[in-house]
């Protein structure tokens, strides 16, 4: 149901981005099926909230309809609209007309996947990222959020509805002395992105953990599966890292701009993101190169393991080597009565039982050398 489109944004093209990362509510879409068609367990429904800012207070007003959606925009007051699902495109289009947002930006918010991106054109700015938390079977889930600035407006679309938006904003919001006025706007809108963010280092110290918990296990118990969990691992920081990277840069560009909409406490704000993108991008770096470590663990401890079992081996062989020496001596089959080199202990009454008694202390002398000389230790054992 997609579709393709080729508008121009500042010579720009505008569309559905091909290589970015797919939300399956990302990997809970089954047989791989496009993303506006199915989002875990069907789409979501398309709900509508507000943020008013009263100079009075700050109100929420929840389940809007398009007209009373427009009753407050027609009153002025800086808003905060809130879409929740995009299962209603009807709706969604007829809502974002109504907020004067760009039309060519509409498919940048309503389409998914796309790539992280930041777009400004005119008095709007637009940033669509990805929210990330582990799912219950490990792996990582993103859900796509677009945040929209227009000088009365701050606009979020979330793919995946939560019970509350944003809430750790919304409590702050909520318990201000004085509420935001329109020159705030920019602040919200930069506190939206770094809370979208603060949700992706706990996610990296989960999968720190596995990390160190693999490397471990790499050491203790090498199996086929701490490997291929190590490269699970390594694919979902590829993907995060494919999140972040274009947000360091393009926010970098955003800053250098000067955009009108940011006054200078949104643009000290707006570094402040980009220091925050790159501590995650960083910290994405470390833990692939950890991935690499417990790769390079698992294969030492398995080298290790062969070494061992090739050790204990050699050993054997070399107690039985002058043992078959002795019994192929003894096992030659010559007549010692027509040989010209007797072999009197072949008539001896006791030269089997003297024989065995022999090769029995042979291998006992071969056996207490090898142990003083530590041969016997497993060398592969966790001290």
């Amino acid at each position: 149901m997609s579709v393709e489109l080729n508008r121009s944004l500042h010579g720009r093209q505008v569309r559905r981005s091909s290589d970015a990362v797919r939300p399956r509510r990302l990997s809970e879409r089954p047989g791989d099926l496009p993303g506006p068609l199915f989002v875990h367990g069907g789409i979501a429904p398309t709900v509508l909230s507000a943020l008013r800012f009263d100079p009075e207070a700050v109100s929420t007003h929840q389940h809007l309809t398009p007209d009373q959606l427009s009753a407050l925009v027609d009153k002025g007051v800086p808003l905060w609209v809130r879409i929740k699902g995009l299962g209603d495109p009807l709706l969604l289009a007829e809502v974002l007309r109504m907020l004067q947002i760009p039309d060519d930006l509409h498919p940048v918010l309503l389409e998914t996947p796309q790539r992280t991106r930041v777009d400004a054109l005119g008095e709007c700015l637009q940033v669509v990222t990805h929210r990330l938390h582990m799912g219950a079977n490990g792996r990582v889930i993103s859900e796509q959020v677009g945040v929209v600035l227009l000088p009365n407006l701050v606009l979020s679309v979330e793919e995946v509805p939560r019970p509350v938006s944003f809430p750790e904003l919304t409590q702050w919001l909520k318990q201000l002395p004085e509420s935001p006025a329109r020159g705030h706007l920019d602040d919200i809108f930069f506190f939206l992105l770094d809370e979208v963010l603060d949700d992706v280092l706990p996610l990296l110290e989960t999968l720190a953990d596995h990390l160190d918990d693999l490397e471990e296990a790499s050491l203790r118990r090498p199996s086929p599966r701490v490997l291929q969990r190590a490269y699970a691992i390594r694919a979902t920081l590829r993907r995060i890292r494919t999140i972040i990277w274009p947000l360091r840069s393009q926010l970098i560009v955003l800053i250098r701009q000067g955009k009108r909409l940011l006054d200078r406490e949104a643009l000290r704000g707006f570094r402040e993101v980009n220091t925050h993108v790159d501590v995650l991008f960083e910290t994405t770096e470390l833990l692939r190169h950890q991935c690499d470590g417990v790769t390079t663990s698992y294969m030492a401890s398995i080298s290790n393991r062969m070494n061992q079992v090739m050790k204990v081996l050699t050993i054997i062989s070399s107690i039985f080597v002058p043992l078959t020496f002795i019994a192929g001596v003894y096992g030659m089959n010559f007549n010692p009565e027509s040989s010209p080199w007797n072999m009197p202990e072949l008539d001896a009454r006791y030269g089997y039982p003297i024989c065995l008694a022999v090769m029995f202390g042979l291998s006992v002398v071969q056996i207490s050398w090898f142990w003083k000389r530590g041969w016997f230790q497993d060398w592969t054992g966790m001290r």
